[in-house]
């Protein structure tokens, strides 16, 4: 049996994949009549599909209940906790060390999965085995699903690149063209790789589905929430507005204020993530982050 926490877009298109599959699936919300206890017991597997607000809620419920050392815990939450600037993985392991853990991440537009358009992921483990299982569970003919053992780099490809998107969507709100945003997006990657190198991630781990193949996805649809901010606020809306009239969380608003904190406290160069921070906080406008990104000192293109 497998437990789905979480019954948002992507939860219950998880959900809807792993029952298609023939798996018995118990789907978890705050609002639903199920309570944990019963979505979980005797689970196999459980999926957290829940936003990085809500981990470190449920992660306390769960451990006041009888989770077996056996069941695999799958993480398809993006985002880092703004405390400690850990991963969603990185606290599923904490608080559950005997667990196996996976984190699922991907180009994975929910309401395209929900239409049965064809899309694949990427699942990551320490434990090959693990990974193997997930993989069999949400395999199908529209939805391809790899394996990698680079969990952290998975992770972080699919956290760090939301950032980019708010960037994108700033970028096509200005209809700044095409030129502008493939050097934006390709000067996101380089950004996106250097801070994960540094945090212990593969940099190979970056241009496979999970980084470049995200990126692409999430700074060229008006589906992906983050985008939908940044082209907002080209056009002059208040964040505290878009927000009011978004559905979900955009969750490359926490990423921004976490990894801006990062970088700093470790000197690492993020120039996009500098300015995508000054405009979440109002303290420039679109336009001015573009004349800081376009006005920087001269350099090569492989240093920082």
């Amino acid at each position: 049996m497998i437990a789905v926490l979480g019954a948002g877009a992507w939860g219950s298109s998880l959900a809807a994949i792993a029952s298609a599959n023939g798996y018995d699936v118990n789907t978890w919300s705050r609002q639903g009549t199920l309570s944990l206890t019963d979505a979980v017991t005797g689970a196999e597997i459980v999926v957290s599909a829940i936003s990085m607000q809500g981990v470190r809620e449920v992660i306390g419920q769960l451990q006041g209940l009888t989770l077996s050392p056996q069941t695999v815990i799958i993480s398809a939450t993006k985002g880092l906790d703004p405390q400690t600037t850990c991963t969603p993985c990185q606290i599923w392991q904490d608080a559950f060390p005997y667990n196996p853990i996976v984190v699922l991440s991907g180009p994975n537009l929910s309401k395209e999965i929900e239409k049965g358009l064809p899309a694949a992921t990427v699942v990551a483990s320490n434990i090959a085995s693990a990974a193997s299982k997930a993989q069999l569970i949400f395999s199908s003919h529209r939805f391809r699903v790899y394996t990698n053992s680079d969990p952290l780099g998975v992770e972080l490809g699919g956290t760090l690149k939301n950032v980019i998107a708010i960037a994108a969507g700033v970028c096509d709100g200005l209809q700044l063209g095409t030129n502008a945003k493939a050097a934006l997006v390709a000067r996101g990657l380089t950004e996106m790789v250097r801070m994960a190198v540094h945090w212990g991630a593969k940099q190979e781990t970056f241009y496979g589905l999970s980084g470049l193949g995200d990126l692409l996805a999430t700074c060229n649809s008006p589906l992906s929430r983050n985008y939908q901010v940044g082209y907002h606020l080209a056009g002059g809306k208040d964040i505290t507005e878009i927000l009011a009239n978004l559905r979900g969380t955009a969750e490359g608003i926490n990423t921004t204020m976490v990894l801006q904190q990062r970088s700093q406290q470790q000197n690492i160069s993020m120039p996009i993530t500098e300015q995508v921070y000054c405009l979440l906080q109002g303290q420039i406008t679109p336009k001015q982050a573009l004349e800081e990104l376009m006005l920087r000192d001269m350099k090569s293109e492989y240093q920082q």
